[in-house]
């Protein structure tokens, strides 16, 4: 396994939002956490790349305790695009992307060739080359976004952690991102609200509710009505695309049962 998370459980004054979660990936897996708003998708993935710290339970990283690693060492497999990514001061997007670089170069080590060529392409594969020269503050939401997975495909990391990256970004956007994070010969781990989005994209899926794991599978294994109702208090019908071949989900408003 590649990234593997055993027993997490994590409270914040006496309430659970962790109890006892369990999640094991494989290389190059493209896995989905899916849950209602409070199921603690994002909590988990902060256990597990280190921005908070379980009360009980291990994440280990290519079978290396991550608590116990070097945060830079951690940084060098290990690439993350958050929900909120605030910055405190001015940067351009490319002296904000070529930050991904930090990892692999030592104190005070200026850019070679090769740093400023991947921030380059980094940039290009996100879609935020013309911005390049903008100011970091200046940009939309989903401009921002697009320059924060650039700043983690600048990583060069062999395991990326996504905690809902496609909100503020529109349709077109948010399919290109997706198809782009699908593309890279990488382990992923990505948070998302959009249902029908992970059932295309993901390969397996864990599901949430009240900080547990009710259900793991495939998106046909995991997608069903019955678990529709059940986690997210919905009512819906699940058929394949005709085109992807994958799950798709017509969600049925009450007035219409």
């Amino acid at each position: 396994m590649v990234f593997v998370a055993k027993n997490l459980s994590f409270a914040v004054q006496q309430s659970e939002i962790l109890k006892n979660v369990s999640v094991h990936i494989q290389e190059r897996e493209f896995v989905g956490l899916i849950g209602p708003n409070g199921s603690g998708k994002s909590t988990l993935l902060k256990n597990m790349y280190r921005m908070l710290q379980p009360q009980d339970g291990e994440v280990f990283l290519f079978n290396e305790n991550i608590y116990k690693q070097p945060a830079k060492e951690i940084a060098k497999q290990l690439a993350v695009v958050g929900q909120e990514t605030p910055v405190l001061f001015e940067f351009t997007v490319k002296d904000l992307v070529a930050m991904g670089r930090t990892p692999h170069k030592r104190l005070m080590e200026v850019d070679t060739r090769e740093d400023i060529a991947i921030v380059e392409q980094s940039m290009q594969q996100a879609g935020v080359l013309h911005l390049s020269e903008r100011s970091f503050s200046s940009l939309s939401g989903g401009e921002k976004k697009r320059v924060i997975v650039a700043r983690a495909l600048a990583q060069q990391a062999k395991v990326m952690v996504l905690d809902e990256p496609t909100n503020h970004l529109d349709i077109q956007h948010q399919l290109q991102l997706m198809d782009l994070i699908q593309s890279l010969p990488i382990t992923v781990i990505v948070a998302l609200h959009d249902l029908n989005i992970a059932a295309t994209y993901c390969d397996k899926i864990y599901v949430l509710k009240d900080g547990e794991i009710v259900a793991y599978g495939t998106p046909f294994e995991v997608l069903t009505p019955s678990l529709l109702q059940r986690v997210f208090g919905v009512h819906a019908e699940v058929s394949v695309h005709p085109v992807t071949k994958k799950p798709h989900i017509f969600y049925i408003s009450e007035q219409f049962l």
